[in-house]
């Protein structure tokens, strides 16, 4: 971005320098020596089916200073999983690859709920965590980065960007979030840009003391799916299964880390990755069950911070979010006649019409059920009830031949 202004609670770093890159990968390369970096790659078997994939891999290839990979492969078959794990041969980095559902895995799963733990649903936020407990059963790494495994205009400079404040320990911090622009020939990122902020405007006139939701509106892009963090947040933070994903991610930060190790960093000029339907009459998908997943995360989340959240407040934050959402879609009309792209006034109050609709869904359901579903439990809670799940899980991947065992990584299971 073009600018170096720093907004909110959270500390913003700029792309202030577009090159770099073989700088950044050297001195990653020197703290990983100290402070070993994993990533985590979510991914559906369908994305290996896309050039993005192949892109995304070719570009990790190149990347000296990570320790390891651990990606989750969900809604693959035998063959299926054997195809994605091809992709990784020869590979320069070792590369462990969890099989979401094979028999062992499920059989995991199982265990869980019979203790009364629950990893939630099929779904991006169960793959996560299970990737966090296999990089923290090998015990080797004491950074975590994640992103998507669908970024069509992906490149190496992203997750240097990326891991970069979080691996420098001069910098002192522990949470690092992606911020970016998505524009093609017209604006994308509608949930963000017309429901996400709108929305925690709205709320901040009804808690205005609320210091999450001063959290919340200091990130730029909230709802991005790409962060780092020390490893020891992995262990205690819990993680929604639901569209809630990345902000519940950012109220486990919020409750277990201090702001001042928090961040954002802008990672490119511009971010493309697929996009989702609006599905405005069906509630159960698309971009109309995102915004109703993340509304409840958020009632929630301000709930157990002693925010009282009446059917009053929520007919008043209703309107209050509508009046917010057209206001927001006059600003970004002058911004896109400004700079020539593309911009489709109806599309645009389609969509904030059909996030209305969800925003009172949400409120409806967490007026049923406060709680709601639980979240998916830390992995404290979880070596708690079952304390030799890191090495049923080592050895679950290991069978299914993840390539993941080594004699190392099985003794820091036993301890």
């Amino acid at each position: 971005m073009a600018d170096f202004y720093q907004t909110g609670v959270v500390a913003t770093l700029h792309r202030l320098n577009p090159d770099g890159l073989e700088r950044l990968e050297r001195e990653l390369e020197l703290f990983s020596a100290e402070h070993p970096i994993g990533l985590v790659l979510p991914a559906l078997y369908s994305e290996f089916e896309t050039p993005a994939m192949r892109r995304i891999v070719d570009q990790l290839a190149q990347v000296g200073y990570l320790r390891r990979i651990v990606l989750a492969l969900g809604r693959a078959d035998r063959r299926q999983y054997a195809y994605a794990r091809s992709f990784f041969e020869g590979f320069p980095i070792p590369v462990s690859v969890i099989w979401i559902d094979s028999p062992r895995i499920q059989a995991l799963f199982k265990m869980l709920e019979e203790e009364g733990l629950s990893a939630g649903a099929d779904g991006k936020g169960r793959s996560c965590w299970l990737a966090y407990g296999l990089m923290l059963a090998m015990g080797d790494c004491d950074v975590i980065a994640l992103h998507d495994c669908d970024i069509v205009n992906y490149d190496r400079r992203m997750l240097a960007r990326l891991c970069y404040p979080v691996a420098n320990p001069r910098l002192g911090f522990e949470f690092c979030k992606a911020y970016y622009a998505r524009v093609t020939d017209r604006m994308h990122g509608r949930v963000t840009r017309l429901f996400m902020t709108p929305l925690i405007r709205a709320m901040e006139g009804m808690a205005p003391d609320a210091p999450f939701l001063k959290f919340l509106d200091s990130f730029r892009y909230p709802l991005a799916g790409e962060f780092a963090m020390k490893a020891h947040l992995a262990r205690v933070n819990r993680i929604p299964s639901d569209w809630g994903l990345e902000i519940g991610v950012l109220a486990e930060v919020f409750r277990n880390c201090a702001v001042s190790r928090v961040c954002q960093v802008d990672l490119a000029d511009n971010y493309e990755h697929k996009h989702q339907a609006l599905s405005p009459d069906d509630p159960n998908s698309g971009l109309r069950k995102m915004a109703a997943d993340i509304a409840k995360c958020l009632f929630r989340t301000l709930a157990g911070e002693g925010v009282v959240l009446t059917s009053d407040h929520f007919r008043s934050l209703q309107v209050r979010y509508v009046r917010l959402a057209e206001d927001t879609i006059n600003r970004y009309y002058a911004d896109a006649v400004l700079n020539g792209l593309e911009f489709d006034r109806h599309a645009e109050e389609l969509a904030v019409a059909t996030f209305a609709r969800s925003l009172r869904q949400a409120a409806e359901e967490f007026l049923e059920d406060p709680l709601g579903p639980p979240q998916i439990p830390n992995w404290n809670r979880v070596l708690s009830a079952i304390p030799e799940f890191f090495k049923h899980l080592l050895e679950a991947v290991e069978q299914d031949g993840g390539h993941v065992v080594e004699s190392s990584v099985a003794a820091a299971a036993g301890g």
